[in-house]
């Protein structure tokens, strides 16, 4: 009986992190001096233009989130954020697919919840 219950539970758990996480995350952005502007973000699962500040939804990836931005006033910013894993993946590792389905989806990926994108001061 102990067995089937091991078992019941571990079929469950397959995909942990795919059950739980959302396939977009929020990532709060805005100019290191306030200005408003427009970026471009880019990653291997999709491209957004959204204009600063804001809070975007962007879709998880194992890849950079690449940003390229432009004040109202034409200054500009490019860059990029680094993916980090997430604590999920971990507990999707103890289970029977190891971690392979979160591997292939980067449901495990996450962006920081927030970035303050590096600007020049306006010259005077």
């Amino acid at each position: 009986m102990k067995t089937l219950v091991v078992a019941a539970l571990s079929v469950g758990m397959v995909g942990c992190a795919t059950l739980t996480n959302d396939p977009m995350v929020p990532v709060a952005m805005s100019f290191s001096d306030g200005s408003s502007g427009r970026c471009k973000l880019q990653n291997k699962r999709g491209t957004w233009d959204i204009r600063l500040p804001t809070t975007a939804s962007i879709r998880r990836s194992d890849d950079q989130l690449k940003y390229d931005c432009e004040t109202t006033d034409g200054r500009k910013a490019f860059g990029g954020l680094e993916s980090t894993l997430g604590a999920k993946i971990v507990a999707s590792a103890v289970f029977l697919d190891l971690g392979i389905t979160d591997a292939i989806t980067d449901m495990h990926r996450e962006y920081p919840a927030s970035y303050v994108v590096p600007i020049e001061k306006p010259a005077k």
